[in-house]
């Protein structure tokens, strides 16, 4: 049978693909494009006479590069891979999609060809943190994980070697989530709170974004939530919704009873054995 990983790459060959971004993160997509028999375009806006060996190779093996401050400039391709750290809005990619182009990222493709279990992370505060510790307490109970989004390693490129018993367990920001059509199985989020809004429209568009970490779910996917956000207590996923309170009881989750963090009312772990300092991390172990 064929991966959901090859039919993607395979009806790509011969395509006119542009890849907004030639940072670390996007260099394996482009040698993955280039591997399939995509035409790609790179488009960076360092200048060419800055771009480090690496870039270079890419144009070796076929990548076009298109450099320096007009770098964007009458870009056409059928499908532009976007770099989070450019609005998906911005006047530029609505230029190139105006002309045809799918817009779509690394991460948006991943999640839809992905073979394994994915667990996905986002919030305002503490992302990061919790991210690492669900990967860590999967490698404890003896899973194969494979960490990725913000941290870690580009997992796209990674898909072939991935099993379905596999963990994907992957950090989001609300700018790679402000355009996601997937979701995953389990979906976190730890806190909301006003950030990044010199990027953002407004505070609305922010939570929006985060809302698409679990917009997709199904029935029987799981969304985990902090009771006592006063943002994220008001959101219901569409499947389970589970809660963790460290300021009060839950009966459909986590939350702390003195010295212990209790998962359904069954005592789990002594908060004196969690050796990272700071009350927000007690709450990232419950999530």
């Amino acid at each position: 049978m064929i991966s959901a990983f090859e039919q993607y790459f395979t009806s790509l060959r011969g395509k006119k693909i542009a890849v907004l971004g030639l940072g670390v993160s996007n260099r394996p997509l482009v040698r993955l494009l280039l591997e399939f028999g995509c035409n790609v375009t790179g488009c960076d806006r360092t200048p060419r006479e800055k771009l480090d060996q690496e870039v270079l190779d890419l144009e070796k093996a076929g990548c076009k590069l298109r450099c320096g401050d007009d770098y964007l400039d009458g870009v056409e391709a059928e499908i532009l891979f976007r770099t989070p750290g450019m609005h998906p809005a911005h006047p530029a990619i609505e230029a190139i999609r105006s002309r045809g182009a799918e817009v779509t990222s690394e991460m948006e493709v991943f999640f839809s060809v992905a073979p394994c279990h994915l667990i996905a992370v986002t919030g305002s505060d503490g992302k990061t943190t919790t991210t690492t510790l669900i990967s860590e307490m999967l490698k404890a109970a003896g899973k194969k994980v494979w960490l990725g989004g913000n941290i870690g390693t580009p997992l796209l490129p990674l898909t072939r070697e991935m099993e379905p018993e596999d963990f994907a367990v992957v950090e989001l920001s609300s700018f790679q989530l402000m355009d996601m059509t997937h979701s995953p199985s389990r979906a976190v989020i730890t806190n909301l709170a006003p950030n990044h809004l010199d990027v953002h429209k407004d505070m609305d568009e922010y939570v929006d974004a985060k809302k698409n970490i679990f917009k997709f779910q199904r029935k029987n996917d799981t969304l985990i939530l902090n009771l006592d956000n006063g943002i994220t207590n008001t959101f219901t996923g569409n499947g389970k919704t589970r809660w963790f309170s460290r300021l009060g009881k839950t009966d459909n989750g986590v939350c702390l009873e003195g010295d212990f963090i209790t998962r359904d009312g069954t005592k789990v772990l002594d908060v004196n054995e969690i050796a990272i300092p700071g009350v927000h991390n007690i709450e990232n172990y419950m999530a």
